[in-house]
């Protein structure tokens, strides 16, 4: 619940706008008090009346209102609440964010706030897969500024793809998320998560099925109980999680040296799908077909990430956590990396293309620990994170 808590929501002018009346509605719901601030591409979508009614609140629009001033300044305005909210979170105001402009009320309360910061992104497919909007949400979660979707879906253009505003309930579990006080309260977690891609040439890699949705999942229950989280991915098919740093990196030789800057962190969760060979000299340019036969690639052993920081002399997270993903003798080839890698514990799973788990929503794990083999049936990524994290929760307390 949301009792007490103040949210500054800032509405950009998109759409997307029409699913605010009813996120504030919601946020009410669960006790939170919410200030409005209506950009004014989103007066073209929702009424001032109607978002000052469902918040029960003044609606601020205007950066020169010598009123408002007086009152309350933008400074205060920015500061006096526990989370500023953007949904939708426009293009144009995520550049805007990006880059530091603020020319508006609701950029400038964005610029000058040191309060945490959440955006909902909404847009059309093209303006999200867009580089430059790939830039600015880089540089927004270099902020440390929070991304919750957006979703996959129809579009009111008529396209269909990435770009759909998260739904209120979303938001909101995000909301309780990021506010959330739990038992994993000051504790730093490191999570690896997805695949990495090992390049051949510019335009081909070495990688494997991996989606990233356990790792994410993981990082999601984490921050649910207070961690802080620093979310270290590959190219994953699913969104990172919402209230957790995220270092987006591809190789992994980025991603050593990304859990390298990570630490140090009381807990270290190793769910990437890392790729066990990278071809050792990589060509920048196409490889071609040609009359002398098929390129000859020359392997090269990747870094190993558990065993490296499971064996750190100094500096050690009080907790490692592998997992093992095996095809054939799962409980046998777990037992041994556990002991090879020197970690704490290891998560396997069978990842045989006729379980469906690789890439799938689902997951069967066992859990090796000094206290033995635990089995866990098949239930959702959700469930086992969940279940995985009270562990931990309980390891730390």
């Amino acid at each position: 619940m949301l009792g007490a808590k103040r949210i500054l929501l800032i509405i950009g002018g998109g759409i997307a706008a029409y699913k605010s009346l009813d996120l504030i509605r919601r946020l009410r719901e669960r006790g939170a008090d919410v200030t409005p601030v209506l950009t004014r591409a989103a007066e073209q979508f929702v009424t001032p009346l109607s978002v000052a009614a469902l918040s029960g609140s003044k609606v601020y629009r205007d950066l020169f209102d010598l009123t408002d001033e007086a009152e309350m300044g933008h400074i205060q305005l920015s500061r006096s609440a526990d989370l500023i909210l953007v949904a939708p979170a426009t293009a144009d105001l995520m550049a805007k964010m990006a880059q530091g402009i603020a020319n508006d009320l609701a950029s400038t309360l964005l610029l000058a706030t040191d309060t945490p910061v959440m955006i909902a992104p909404a847009m059309n497919v093209r303006m999200w897969q867009h580089p430059a909007t790939q830039r600015n949400i880089a540089t927004l979660q270099g902020d440390s500024v929070t991304l919750i979707g957006p979703n996959d879906g129809d579009m009111a253009c008529g396209e269909f793809g990435p770009g759909r505003m998260s739904e209120p309930l979303e938001i909101v579990a995000a909301i309780e998320t990021q506010l959330a006080a739990g038992p994993l309260e000051g504790k730093r977690v490191l999570v690896t998560s997805g695949p990495t891609h090992e390049p051949i040439d510019p335009v081909r890699y070495i990688a494997n099925r991996s989606s990233g949705a356990q790792g994410t999942a993981i990082a999601t229950a984490l921050a649910a109980l207070g961690a802080e989280v620093i979310f270290v991915t590959g190219p994953a098919d699913v969104p990172p999680p919402a209230g957790a740093t995220v270092v987006p990196v591809q190789t992994a030789a980025q991603m050593l040296q990304a859990v390298q800057d990570a630490l140090p962190a009381d807990v270290a969760i190793f769910a990437a799908a890392v790729a066990d060979w990278r071809v050792s000299s990589a060509s920048d340019k196409k490889l071609k077909k040609t009359k002398d036969g098929l390129p000859e690639l020359t392997f090269a052993e990747n870094p190993d990430i558990l065993a490296h920081v499971a064996q750190l002399k100094k500096g050690r997270p009080q907790l490692v956590v592998g997992f093992a993903a095996e095809t054939n003798d799962v409980r046998d080839n777990a037992i041994a990396k556990r002991k090879r890698k020197g970690c704490d514990w290891i998560i396997a799973n069978d990842v045989s293309p006729e379980t469906g788990i690789m890439g799938g929503s689902e997951n069967a794990i066992l859990l090796i620990s000094d206290d033995g083999v635990e089995t866990w049936l098949r239930m959702s990524k959700t469930q086992v994170a969940q279940r995985l994290v009270a562990r931990i929760a309980k390891t730390l307390a």
